[in-house]
């Protein structure tokens, strides 16, 4: 009896199994008859393949997903709401931090244009730690201000404001957003470098280095960044030095006559790019006829500017009151989908000046002179610690804008770079290696350094993200497990000679005095 439940069951098993069998053939979800040919790769094609059991999943081609323009813009605000994992100050150990280098973009400010025939935003510049955002350091950092007197100004830096100090702001000036967004970058980088003792505590005059342009949110975002950095800082021993170029480039090297020609064609190009875009005009008109304004008019007024800081301060898009609308005391109001629209071309615009090359040629030589000068500090800095000396400017601190910041990003080969933010830093970190042999691949010892010293390395990080390999100095070269960093000999060599390559030149003199054909 026994025997017989066992030969039942095993015939209703082979039963079920026929049948799901048929059904996944019926199916086609199982081919059951030889494939006529398959491709294998590097071996052309195989025929009278035997029967597959595998499942193919086809894997579409997809595109890599567009940049949202609303997401882009928040992220362009850099609303001090969030923590930022900052890379600043790492390396291998034993490794010395000899000096370090910064480029901040000035913080959040108030717009530099106003739209014809609405409300400008209603934004107090005044400093009040009980205002939102605040930050622990702002009421100290407003006292801190007050002794100003005590610094040394360049030119006719001390009479500029060192705070932001009106109700109603004024174009252009710094917001308490802005004054936030310094002190947590200095903070940050204090936390980053302070077991480096990076400034000592009884530092030199010529170890700090403080250098902006006569404008007053980014004087007032280096000094920001400074007390952020390194809180109380004594007055006395401070030299704030003015640059009069929104190009870091000094009075001996501002003159290039190929620059400008770069510029122009720049310029070109973008217009191309704008009257070209059909969707950008629809958003234009969309927007002119809102606040009944002609759309050159409309467009002249630059309203991205304005667009942005409603969006970045939480305030609703201007609106015109229309007593002769349709509906008496109807508003006509600008929208987030023409904001979008505006934001989206200028991504578009992005991406095409990657494709064309023009502004990395104009980068180029606006910023060779500020690059310079940062290689010959490095340089000096290689030197002093390998002969055992005192360190010589361990941190200089540019405060600049983003005419500033966007063509230094170009001009080092991070073509990838997001545009720079409020409050973008750029940092330049100088190491050394403990005392020993070269590494395989040669580090090569930094110009000058003492027979004893080390190696000299860089590190270049973008908003706390290392960007060290995807610089055009060091993209090539090979990464050592042991050493992850970059040598100085390959900034020095990129800054003063290999960065004309693309200009077909050897040298900034005959790049910007070539003769154009």
């Amino acid at each position: 009896m026994l025997a017989r439940n066992r030969f039942i069951l095993l015939v209703v098993v082979g039963a079920v199994l026929a049948i799901v069998s048929l059904s996944l053939q019926f199916l086609n979800l199982m081919p059951t008859t030889p494939l006529g040919e398959e491709q294998v790769p590097g071996r052309g094609v195989r025929t009278g393949l035997g029967k597959s059991r595998k499942r193919v999943i086809p894997v579409p081609h997809t595109e890599p997903p567009e940049l949202d323009p609303i997401a882009e813009a928040y992220g362009y605000c850099n609303t001090p709401n969030r923590t930022e994992q900052a890379w600043e100050g790492h390396s291998p150990a034993d490794y010395t931090l000899l000096s370090v280098q910064v480029m901040i973009r000035h913080g959040d400010r108030y717009p530099l244009y106003s739209i014809p025939k609405t409300k400008r935003p209603a934004i107090d510049c005044t400093l009040s730690p009980s205002r939102k955002p605040s930050h622990p350091q702002l009421s100290a950092f407003i006292s801190h201000m007050g002794r100003g007197e005590l610094g040394h100004w360049e030119s006719t830096l001390g009479s500029v404001p060192r705070l932001p100090n009106h109700s109603a702001c004024e174009m252009g000036e710094l917001t308490q957003t802005g004054v936030v967004q310094h002190l947590l970058n200095g903070q940050r980088l204090q936390q980053a470098y302070h077991r480096h003792r990076l400034l000592p505590g009884d530092w030199l005059p010529r170890q700090l280095w403080l250098e902006t342009t006569g404008k007053s949110r980014t004087l007032q975002s280096g000094l920001a960044f400074l007390y952020g950095f390194l809180p109380d800082f004594d007055w006395r021993r401070l030299t704030v030095r003015h640059q009069r170029s929104t190009l870091f480039c000094g009075p001996e090297a501002c003159d290039c006559p190929a620059r400008g020609r770069y510029l122009e064609e720049e310029q070109r190009r973008q217009y191309r790019l704008r009257v070209g875009d059909a969707r950008l005009e629809a958003a234009y008109v969309d927007m002119a006829r809102a606040l009944t304004l002609p759309p050159r008019q409309l467009r002249a007024s630059n309203p991205v500017d304005s667009l942005l800081c409603h969006l970045c301060h939480g305030l609703p898009f201007p609106c015109l009151q229309t007593p002769g609308g349709a509906v008496a005391g109807e508003k006509a109001c600008l929208t987030v989908q023409q904001f979008a629209e505006i934001r989206r071309q200028q991504l578009d615009d992005e991406a095409d000046k990657r494709r064309t090359g023009l502004y990395r040629k104009y980068a180029v030589l606006a910023m060779h002179p500020f690059l310079n000068r940062t290689a010959g500090r490095m340089e000096r800095a290689a030197r002093a610690a390998g002969a055992g000396g005192a360190k010589e400017a361990a941190l200089a601190l540019s405060s600049a804008h983003d005419v500033t910041v966007a063509p230094l990003l170009s001009a080092l080969g991070l073509e990838e770079a997001r545009f720079p933010r409020f409050a973008a830093r750029l940092v330049f970190e100088l190491w050394r290696s403990p005392p020993g042999p070269p590494a395989k691949g040669g580090g090569g010892k930094a110009p000058g350094a003492g027979g004893g010293g080390g190696e000299a390395f860089v590190r270049l990080l973008y908003n706390g993200e290392d960007v060290t390999f995807h610089a055009a100095f060091c993209r090539s070269h090979k990464r050592h497990g042991s050493r992850p960093l970059c040598p100085l000999k390959n900034f020095l060599s990129f800054v003063r000679r290999d960065m004309f390559a693309s200009l077909n030149a050897s040298s900034y003199h005959e790049a910007c005095y070539k003769r154009p054909g």
